[in-house]
């Protein structure tokens, strides 16, 4: 018989039993899937009085624990559209203003063109924003050679700059569909991380700052964010963690090159549940209802159709099929293509985190998370009436 995979808890874990129960059950179940190395989950109340978190698998080639910082991948976004509305706030730059007010014609030429006609002079950074330029995604299929994804699924690493980017954009793929209508009631939406490339120009240009600057000076610092940092530089607390490492599914891999390339971050969750706490409270804002403009809109995504977009921020519903007989709720967050997650439950009022650090781990935090609804909610009878009445 098959031993239990090894659990470790928080220290600071303050659930009713019979929840910690169905949570750990939850995540052992997942990582003695085959193909499933090791996972990391955290859940905590809108209020913080209950909170729970662990992880699970993994082996001697890393030590197991729940605060250990992982690669957070498009988790990163989220970090993104925060400094975007923060420059909107401060005069830096108008959400509705052209890319080409911010960067120089050499750059952004040729980006979008489409029939014939180069479109790129209309996109706006609210297009980049919400996936609606119709600008195609650098990570996905691109003429003469594998795309990002692929290197990434096999575990094989590579290297790339922002002008690399913009070169493969401009002749090795082609966009969509024309940037679109933004004051129609719906927009076509396609998810593309070629746009939060741009973004991150846009505000380094804006500012006069590194990318890695404007992350510790406007959100890491004053949230004491300490173990997130831009891979390639420095964690603020010098005796943070190594991040756990990616797997193919039982294999180590090491996609250090990659990983730089992308502009995404290491984190761990409880540095996570403390930024989107914050995010979602208006702490990062001059003005509290800023943070509303990231769910102004909820287009369906096209190249994921279960997903609908916002500003930085993806909508799921988790509907009948993990919770039969309650009504479906809606997890707003975003996820990544390692198998990360940063979600909020508004209907239940609870924040979602963790990693299985997977190269193919796209779909899995969709299910997890609607599974580890129904254990958060599983043992408390009146609790589930009066949510689900």
């Amino acid at each position: 018989m098959t031993s239990p995979p090894a659990t470790a808890h928080a220290h600071d874990n303050h659930v009713p039993a019979d929840v910690d129960t169905r949570l750990t059950g939850l995540l052992e179940s997942l990582v003695a899937r085959r193909g499933i190395h090791h996972a990391n989950l955290a859940v905590i109340s809108g209020d913080g009085k209950q909170r729970w978190s662990a992880a699970a698998g993994g082996g001697d080639d890393h030590p197991l624990d729940p605060g250990t910082p992982f690669f957070v991948a498009s988790v990163t976004k989220r970090f993104i559209v925060t400094l975007v509305l923060q420059a909107h706030e401060r005069g830096e730059l108008d959400l509705a203003a052209p890319i080409s007010r911010f960067l120089p014609e050499e750059t952004i030429a040729g980006l979008h063109v489409l029939k014939g006609v180069d479109r790129t002079p209309a996109i706006t950074v609210r297009h980049l924003a919400s996936h609606t330029s119709g600008l195609p995604d650098h990570f996905e299929k691109r003429r003469g050679g594998p795309s990002l994804y692929e290197h990434l699924a096999e575990g094989r690493d590579t290297a790339w700059t922002f002008e690399d980017t913009m070169r493969t954009t401009r002749e090795r793929q082609r966009p969509h569909f024309e940037p679109q209508d933004l004051d129609a009631p719906r927009q076509q939406a396609r998810y593309s991380d070629t746009g939060f490339q741009l973004l991150i120009r846009i505000l380094e240009t804006v500012t006069g700052r590194s990318f890695a600057e404007l992350l510790t000076e406007r959100i890491l610092g004053p949230l004491g964010l300490e173990h997130t940092w831009l891979p390639g530089h420095r964690p603020p607390d010098p005796a943070t963690a190594a991040p756990s490492p990616l797997h193919a599914r039982q294999r180590r891999v090491e996609l250090t090159s990659l990983i730089e390339s992308s502009n995404d971050l290491f984190s761990t969750t409880g540095d996570l549940l403390t930024f989107q706490r914050a995010l979602l409270g208006g702490e990062l804002f001059g003005d509290a209802r800023t943070a509303r403009l990231l769910t102004e809109r909820r287009n369906r995504l096209r190249n994921i159709p279960v997903l609908r977009y916002g500003l930085g921020t993806m909508f799921f519903k988790v509907g009948r099929l993990v919770s039969p007989g309650r009504r479906p709720v809606t997890l707003v967050g975003h996820s990544g293509a390692t198998g990360t997650w940063l979600f909020h439950c508004p209907e239940l009022d609870l924040h979602l985190a963790g990693t299985v650090d997977q190269t193919k781990g796209q779909a899995i935090p969709f299910r997890l998370m609607a599974r580890c609804l129904d254990a958060w909610l599983g043992g408390a009878d009146q609790k589930r009436q009066r949510v689900w009445a």
